[in-house]
């Protein structure tokens, strides 16, 4: 799967979704942080699931309508357990993303928030 790492998370966790087989962009790789409009639009233009820890994507593409290929926000997890929960994510939801899921996770919970359409 097709990932951008937001800013936020922590860039040691690229290798291990690289070594997963994902192909992972950070975004903290970047001459400058474009901001979040532009992030969520380059995830889109690249078929990428953004993984961040910034609640803000979600209402951009909630309430703002901006177009998305699936969002995954971490809430309260250390960096040692980002990558885990994201991995067992990717692999149980990745159709859900694929279609445009806001996924909310936190060590021990997993909130699915399905794209219009899929409603």
């Amino acid at each position: 799967m097709k990932i951008l790492m937001d800013t936020c998370v922590w860039g040691g966790n690229r290798n291990e979704f690289s070594s997963a087989g994902h192909d992972v962009v950070w975004a903290s790789d970047w001459p400058k942080d474009p901001g979040d409009k532009e992030i969520l639009s380059r995830a889109y233009k690249e078929r990428r699931v953004l993984i961040t820890l910034d609640k803000d994507f979600g209402e951009l593409a909630i309430v703002q309508n901006q177009p998305n290929c699936g969002i995954i926000r971490l809430v309260e997890l250390a960096s040692r357990y980002q990558v885990v929960v994201c991995l067992e994510v990717l692999k149980k939801h990745s159709r859900d993303l694929g279609k445009g899921a806001i996924i909310t996770a936190t060590r021990d919970r997993i909130r699915i928030r399905l794209s219009e359409q899929d409603r």
